[in-house]
């Protein structure tokens, strides 16, 4: 993000006069440290902390790169930008007395020396701190961690040596190896290493999926690869996601053998069955087919007549 306008986002005139002209009151007041997540679009806030911003005597914020300061400013919302890129309890303890409210919009990297103040102040007895409120503006949800892994894959494809220079059929060998360690972890039972190998299984989707976005005539990305995924699972669970019913193992089963058969339109059993997998594998493959077409799936003695 670019730099901040010194006009929009001013610098705080710490230390000073706490007291904001007409403002009267008791007590420590109140400090409410405002935390967001970065894995959500910054002007997205819940409705308590545009509350605490609309209703606030003063907004602080340490980082003048804070993404959210754009959409405050926008919401008519002036934020103050510490000096020298820390906050001095002894002046936040200051703004805060005779009963107002400051909000600290904090940093990516939290507000440790600022709390770590407090609390020392606090203890000393000699001051009498504000009331802290620590107040989640935005939070994770469920599988946020997975942009995570697509920024940082981006970054190593950018700036490795070598993942920069493999392709697909570089990557081939290694999704196989970490297929047969996940089997083997969850044959195992070992938890950990169950989530450790699920995670690098997880890696080489992210990576074709990065890959295949340089191609130059068929480009796709990871966003593609979920959407298609998504759009399958909802097509093949009409019980789920239509008006279909479906109350045993075997209806689902049902539901999903006809519903992939229209997608497929196959012209063979045989036909979308990996042949490269290993023998035994491959035997239960063409066996599971032929009884899911109803065909004889025990294999004919050599020497017995043909049909």
């Amino acid at each position: 993000m670019s730099g901040t306008h010194p006009r929009r986002f001013p610098e705080p005139d710490f230390p000073g006069d706490p007291a904001a002209p007409g403002v009267t009151g008791t007590g420590p007041g109140r400090l409410v440290l405002l935390t967001t997540s970065h894995r959500v679009a910054a002007g997205l806030l819940s409705a308590p902390a545009w509350r605490a911003l609309r209703g606030a005597d003063r907004v602080v914020c340490r980082d003048p790169e804070h993404p959210l300061l754009p959409h405050l400013a926008d919401a008519g919302i002036t934020v103050a930008v510490a000096p020298g890129g820390g906050f001095d309890a002894r002046e936040v303890i200051d703004r805060c007395a005779g009963g107002r409210t400051v909000v600290v919009v904090a940093s990516a990297d939290g507000e440790d020396r600022l709390t770590d103040d407090l609390a020392r102040a606090a203890g000393s007895g000699r001051l009498r701190v504000p009331d802290l409120e620590l107040l989640p503006g935005s939070w994770d949800l469920p599988g946020a961690r997975l942009l995570d892994l697509v920024e940082v894959m981006d970054r190593i494809r950018r700036n490795c040596p070598w993942s920069s220079a493999r392709a697909h059929a570089d990557l081939a060998p290694y999704a196989l190896e970490e297929v047969h360690e996940l089997v083997e972890a969850i044959e195992a039972g070992d938890r950990e290493e169950l989530r450790e190998e699920l995670g690098d299984v997880l890696l080489q989707v992210v990576f074709h999926s990065r890959i295949a976005e340089e191609h130059t005539g068929e480009p796709f990305s990871i966003d593609d690869v979920a959407g298609g995924i998504v759009a399958k699972l909802i097509h093949r669970h009409p019980h789920v996601f239509g008006d279909e019913r479906a109350s045993t193992p075997e209806e689902v089963r049902e539901h999903w053998l006809r519903t992939k058969a229209t997608e497929k339109a196959r012209g063979s059993v045989t036909e979308g069955v990996p042949m490269g997998q290993p023998a035994l594998a491959l035997a239960a493959k063409l066996a599971a087919r032929a009884r899911t077409a109803g065909l004889p799936a025990v294999p004919r003695r050599s020497d017995a007549p043909a049909p």
